[in-house]
């Protein structure tokens, strides 16, 4: 062993001799005090592995050597000190064989140990690109990332996650009910023939077929013609042939009214230069002809890809959008995660899924779950698990597409969840346009958002300008889960009076969360129409309770607040202690009088203190109200820091009334994924986090920042967008 023992006077004079001998790194083993002064047991750090703690038997003993031992021995009789420095070692050496137990196999290794491992080997075997799997891992929560690969959890949460990425259409319907000319372009033997008579089935079956006709444009392939006139015939639609020279608005004169036209598109390899001339051809008319591409699932990946790049790299030259898709021959891959991961990394919209011949019942409606877990249970040999790779681009090409598809997700995520996000990128539209059109434009939004019945309540804001402003904080519109709204409601475009502009949503909104007592008139038409109403008063407002009259002050003076809840407030986790006491209000009328404290739930310190008074008819349950306005408190200063950005971006070029609109609907979809926590919030705020690349202590402002960031990039991706059609020749 390498044990040695040092004695000196004092501990200064020993820790000398200790780093002399053994150096800084040396392992104090055990001291101790003695007569002469303090002794040390101590030995070399590296000298632990080779520590052999199992005891000998006396014919075991080594002889004693004749020269001096380096080294201290234990003698016959141990005495204490010398027996726990044994132990300690023993100790040392068995957590260092636990620790190398536990370390992590090599990736090459056909077992993980841990659950990150396990994800990302699953992810490359059946078929996900490296890029794909780096960036939807990065958001593997530690405590996940650290459970066992046997453990589900990571599974599911994996699962969600692919889930969330995956665009698809939400409802069938919604495809086959808007008329219009659908052309289906792809390569040659992608399915386009087969695939049109099963959409042209599904629109005879909801719609008869009266409406529909059939159109080919392949006059290169030996019996194509009749393979759809066949289909037409047992559909009973017309089928029309288009030349490639033909323009599309002389096949819309042959069509005779036809209100859903779909075109079989003549297969081109995506190398082919005519991929162009034929998406140009068919957008070259007046009228407007939907694009889908067709991807094979048994396709290589790369193929896949270039495929996905080339087609719609045709439709943009022609200024067309190519985001749509029909993954077809599911029943002919092997894997199907190659081609799912191609549409996420590239935003596309899946529509349907094809697997067979049979027209139609080999076709169905994409939906997330289906495709994740037929992607994640896929059976691959190990001669098929090579990791896809994107089509060869430049370091920086693929770091920038990689920023873009992760807006694109962050984008469609929130207006999944936003109900009315798509009006405040509407805004931001708005704020692109020339000076002397944003007014007309912001009226029109404002208009056309009136008429909505998307609003179920309103956090009324104080009628005063901000400290500090020229402005007032905007009202925001709750909906019916209480979530705030993306358009919030100009305070200076409303009635003067609290009864006028209460009266003036009435019929839209049943709930107000109000910041202030209104007048007894406005008070007594609240109540006449059974409507919720929620409305923080001063500690100083007067109430009867059991005949006396109190202040609110006064009434909760002595009060134990029972009821304690966890909430999000200014962006912090904090807690929320009440209690409540039924009263009349100075006219009369029956209400609840409540009052809540906000505090730091570590220290206990107290943040805020609010009274409120509630109608008695609506009893306890309306707390949910008084938290939903008490978190709205963050929102002012969070409409600050948003206004403050855009104005230094935007020049002065915004006027100050759509600059607010902007940021108070920023604010207002920042608050909101702050406080919700369920899977996917938690989801979206990490990758939203992750674009703005920095850490903060409030996650309110910093999603407000990371929100900002994504409007901005998504204008400047639009703007530069259009700069790149006006210079398409």
């Amino acid at each position: 062993m390498s044990v040695r023992r040092f004695v000196g006077a004092n501990s200064r004079d020993v820790m000398r001799q200790v780093r002399e001998v053994l150096g800084d790194d040396a392992l104090i083993v055990a001291n101790r005090r003695t007569e002469g002064g303090v002794e040390i047991l101590a030995m070399a750090d590296d000298a632990v592995d080779q520590f052999d703690p199992s005891p000998t038997t006396p014919a075991e003993e080594p002889k004693a050597s004749p020269a001096p031992a380096p080294v201290f021995s234990l003698p016959k009789q141990p005495d204490p000190l010398e027996a726990m420095s044994e132990r300690l070692l023993r100790e040392m050496q068995d957590m260092r064989e636990l620790l190398a137990r536990r370390q992590p196999l090599p990736t090459t290794q056909s077992g993980a140990d841990t659950a990150y491992e396990h994800l990302r080997q699953l992810m490359a075997r059946v078929g996900f690109s490296t890029e794909l799997s780096e960036e939807v891992l990065e958001a593997l929560p530690d405590e996940l990332s650290a459970l066992e690969a046997t453990n589900d959890a990571p599974l599911n949460w994996l699962r969600k996650q692919l889930m969330a990425r995956l665009n698809v259409l939400q409802h069938e319907e919604s495809f086959f009910d808007q008329t219009g000319i659908v052309a289906l372009v792809g390569p040659t033997g992608v399915g386009k023939t087969t695939t049109t008579a099963k959409l042209a089935a599904r629109f005879v079956m909801r719609h008869g077929t009266r409406p529909v006709a059939l159109v080919t444009t392949d006059s290169f392939r030996i019996g194509a013609h009749e393979q759809l006139r066949i289909y037409a015939r047992l559909l009973d639609t017309p089928m029309y042939a288009l030349d490639a020279e033909q323009p599309i608005d002389e096949l819309v004169g042959r069509l005779q009214g036809k209100q859903w036209v779909i075109i079989d598109t003549v297969g081109m390899s995506q190398r082919d230069q005519r991929v162009i001339e034929q998406i140009a051809h068919l957008q070259g008319g007046k009228s407007t002809v939907r694009l889908v591409l067709l991807l094979n699932a048994a396709s290589q990946p790369e193929t896949l890809e270039e495929v996905v790049l080339r087609y719609r790299q045709a439709a943009r030259a022609a200024g067309a959008e190519l985001d749509d898709c029909i993954i077809t021959k599911q029943d002919e891959a092997g894997r199907l995660a190659p081609v799912l991961d191609i549409v996420m990394r590239h935003g596309m919209r899946v529509l349907f899924g094809s697997y067979g011949q049979q027209v139609p019942e080999d076709m169905v409606v994409a939906t997330p779950p289906a495709l994740i877990d037929q992607a994640l249970s896929a059976n691959v040999s190990s001669s098929a698990r090579a990791e896809t790779a994107p089509l060869s681009l430049p370091r920086w090409s693929r770091d920038v597409l990689g920023q873009g598809r992760r807006l694109s997700s962050v984008l469609t995520r929130l207006r999944q969840r936003v109900v009315d996000f798509h009006r405040l990128e509407a805004a931001w539209d708005i704020a692109a346009l020339p000076g002397v059109i944003q007014d007309q434009r912001l009226d029109e939004l404002l208009a056309g958002a009136s008429t909505t019945r998307d609003a179920l309540g309103v956090v009324w804001s104080p009628r005063r300008n901000e400290r500090g402003c020229d402005w007032s904080m905007p009202d925001v519109a709750l909906n019916e889960q209480g979530a705030w709204l993306a358009l919030t409601r100009l305070q200076h475009r409303q009635l003067a009076g609290w009864q006028p502009r209460l009266v003036r949503c009435a019929g839209d909104v049943a709930v107000h969360l109000l910041p202030t007592l209104p007048d007894a008139e406005a008070l007594a038409w609240l109540n006449a129409q059974h409507l919720t109403w929620v409305s923080m008063v001063p500690a100083s407002q007067r109430v009867y309770c059991q005949g006396e009259r109190y202040t609110l002050r006064s009434l909760f003076q002595e009060s134990t607040l029972t009821h304690s809840v966890g909430i999000r407030f200014r962006g912090q986790s904090m807690q929320l202690s009440s209690a409540y006491v039924e009263a009349q209000d100075v006219s009369g009328n029956p209400v609840l009088a409540w009052v809540g404290e906000v505090s730091d739930p570590e220290s206990t310190k107290r943040i805020v203190r609010r009274y409120w008074l509630t109608p008695a008819r609506l009893g306890s349950d309306v707390l949910t109200l008084l938290i939903t306005q008490l978190q709205s408190d963050g929102l002012a200063s969070l409409t600050k820091r948003a206004w403050q950005q855009l104005k230094e971006a935007d020049g002065g070029d915004v006027s100050s009334e759509l600059r607010l609109l902007m940021a108070s609907g920023a604010a207002a979809v920042a608050g909101h994924l702050d406080i919700v926590d369920d899977e996917d919030a938690q989801a979206l705020r990490a990758d939203l986090l992750r674009l703005l690349g920095t850490q903060r202590k409030r996650r309110d402002t910093a999603l407000l920042d990371a929100l900002v960031h994504v409007l901005m990039a998504r204008d400047a991706i639009r703007q530069l967008g259009s700069v790149s059609r006006e210079g398409v020749v």
